[in-house]
């Protein structure tokens, strides 16, 4: 004779619910050590909370372009704006457009502001401009009469020459007259660095075509080092630029902060056609610049990759549009037959020299990489700025200011006040209405709140999550959406008791119904939190990814502690026996007796041969 088939357990784990409880029990000390681990016991803290930096940047019209203010290239700005700022690090960044031609950018305590504030401060177009002369960052001397009068040596040689030749130098750079030798106004790049005696990624870059090899920029480099000992010779006016343009970088000094502020503020404000007078963003260098030979919106994507097989060390890889890529090519192809520094092109955002690679042969196809000394923070900061600096405006940045948690504290300490006046509103209804029920909802309850609590820290650390006021207010509604998957589930099992049915029986059979109900609201509250989520911006999505997290977490909690604790519950005989502090007392609830009546056998069985 066959077994009998054992019945189907149904997915609540009531076959063994202790193993589903340690199973999440696991989860949460599993979670719990992680955030000790990570070093990390609060959650991240946004803005409004936490405080941090909030400037305001004001779009200005550019020379030729009267009428670039306009809703689309501010909101393209913005985006633009956003991406710089998370490129750097800085999450739960602010940033949105006030009015016609502001924008504001809230930067939270505890990220990289600084570094933020320093890149999304310059937020005018960045252009490729070829170097035409290149000079030390400090301001030339005046020339004095008793030097430039006949240069005369005194007779002695051995003290008189190199004061003599730099006093002649130092005239032939204020005129702009060509000279034998090369001069400390024109010298090239590979001199100034053999005087600096560093390297400076800025410095030493050099670009060829990505995914080649740069064999021929060092020895590019060593042949026009041995030239420039033989002749060097000074830029003239029509290769550098005009006499006033020489005598403007005479007087410039970028070995001062007000100094390359000036000069950067005044090249920020020539058009894009005309040559400029700039300082290398280190101060080390100034130099005088072509027109814009390739705008920044040429530049598609740049990345920064660590050159492990060439041996390069940190290098930035770039690519072109077809239009920018025809326009690199051709300006590439002109400076590769070049001298030094007129071999090199300055890449320019507000009117600071971010980076002056020099050039060795014409790059096509779109494609290229800048190599040479980069750090790892140097090669991001560049392709940040090669990424996102192409703006479709120019800002100034208006105002700057330290934002207070004090406010944001205080509506948190509200809302709080808030949440926990109405949990302890639920609690007291949970347990008048529900008695011992009570204790596996606040159980449940706390099961969720642990879940979630850890769940945000840890995002805190691998995501840079930030808990701002409207996250919080998510938390908050999440306890009315768990406490309503609890009450949905203990009215099925109340339900079913009041049929007739004992404990056990009731907890199972009222499990499938109140599980429908609990997925169907609680798919409803995710789909209307990831709608949110998506169609928002700001703080809103705050609010928008807390709901849907504590939703799934609810989905968890209920499936795998509450169902698992019912089951265990209703073997005890205080659950079981229907005691009256239990909540599922069956005469107050109004049982149907009849039900375990009609299972009752008759007490006296009738004889069929009497019938």
């Amino acid at each position: 004779m066959a077994a009998p088939k054992k019945g189907r357990r149904s997915p609540g784990g009531q076959g063994r619910p202790g193993r589903v409880l340690a199973l999440i029990l696991i989860a949460m000390v599993a979670l719990t050590g992680g955030m000790f681990a990570s070093g990390h016991t609060t959650p991240r803290l946004g803005i409004d909370l936490a405080g941090g930096t909030s400037f305001t940047l004001e779009a200005k019209n550019q020379p030729g372009k009267p009428n670039a203010i306009n809703k689309t290239n501010m909101n393209t700005a913005v985006g633009i704006i956003e991406r710089r700022v998370n490129g750097l690090g800085v999450t739960e960044a602010e940033v949105q457009t006030q009015g016609d031609k502001h924008i504001i950018v809230n930067i939270p305590r505890g990220t990289n502001a600084k570094q933020a504030r320093q890149q999304v401060g310059t937020t005018a177009q960045l252009g490729f401009r070829p170097v035409l002369v290149s000079a030390p960052a400090m301001k030339a001397p005046e020339p004095t009469p008793s030097t430039s009068a006949n240069g005369k040596d005194n007779g002695d040689k051995s003290k008189g020459d190199k004061s003599g030749d730099k006093s002649k130098d130092d005239k032939n750079k204020s005129s702009g007259s060509p000279s034998p030798s090369a001069s400390t106004q024109g010298r090239p790049v590979t001199d100034a660095l053999k005087a600096d005696g560093t390297a400076t990624p800025g410095a030493t870059a050099t670009v060829s075509p990505s995914g080649k090899t740069d064999d021929k920029s060092t020895d590019g480099k060593a042949d026009a080092k041995k030239q420039d000992d033989k002749k060097a010779p000074t830029p003239t006016p029509s290769a550098g630029g005009t006499a006033a343009l020489q005598k403007k970088l005479d007087a410039v000094d970028c070995t001062t902060k007000d100094g390359r502020a000036k000069a950067n503020a005044d090249a920020a404000n020539t058009a894009p056609t005309d040559p400029i007078v700039a300082c290398r963003k280190d101060g080390t260098t100034k130099e005088i610049l072509g027109p814009v030979a390739v705008e920044g919106t040429g530049v598609t994507e740049a990345n920064a990759v660590f050159d492990s097989q060439g041996g390069k060390g940190w290098i930035v890889q770039l690519k072109f549009n077809s239009s920018g890529s025809k326009k690199f090519a051709q300006v590439t192809g002109d400076l590769a037959t070049k001298q030094p520094p007129q071999n090199q092109f300055a890449i320019v955002l507000d009117g600071e020299v971010v980076s002056d690679p020099s050039v060795s042969t014409s790059i096509a196809g779109g494609q290229a990489e800048i190599s040479g000394g980069f750090t790892q923070q140097s090669a991001r900061d560049l392709s940040n700025v090669l990424s996102y600096g192409a703006l479709p405006l120019s800002f100034d940045v208006v105002t700057e200011q330290t934002v207070t948690a004090a406010l944001g504290g205080e509506q948190l300490r509200a809302g709080l006040i808030a949440g926990a006046i109405g949990l302890g509103l639920v609690i007291i209804y949970l347990v008048a209405y529900y008695r011992g029920l009570a204790l596996v909802a606040l159980a449940s309850l706390a099961c969720s709140a642990a879940l979630t609590y850890t769940i945000m820290v840890l995002l805190g650390t691998a995501l840079s999550f930030a808990l701002n006021l409207p996250a919080v207010c998510g938390a908050i509604v999440a306890i009315g959406i768990t406490a309503d998957s609890f009450i949905v589930y203990f009215e099925r099992i109340r339900d079913e008791i009041r049929e007739g049915r004992t404990l056990r029986p009731a907890v199972e059979r009222g499990w499938p119904r109140a599980r429908r109900t609990i997925l169907v609201s609680d798919f409803v509250s995710f789909l209307a939190a990831a709608v949110l989520f998506i169609v928002t911006v700001g703080k809103v999505q705050g609010f928008a990814f807390t709901l849907g997290l504590t939703t799934l977490l609810d989905v968890v909690v209920v499936f795998f502690f509450t169902k698992p604790l019912m089951t265990l519950l209703a073997r005890r005989k205080f659950f079981a026996s229907g005691h009256p502090w239990s909540g599922l007392d069956p005469k107050r609830l109004g049982a149907k007796p009849p039900l375990r009546a009609s299972r009752r056998r008759p007490s006296a069985t009738v004889d069929p041969k009497e019938a």
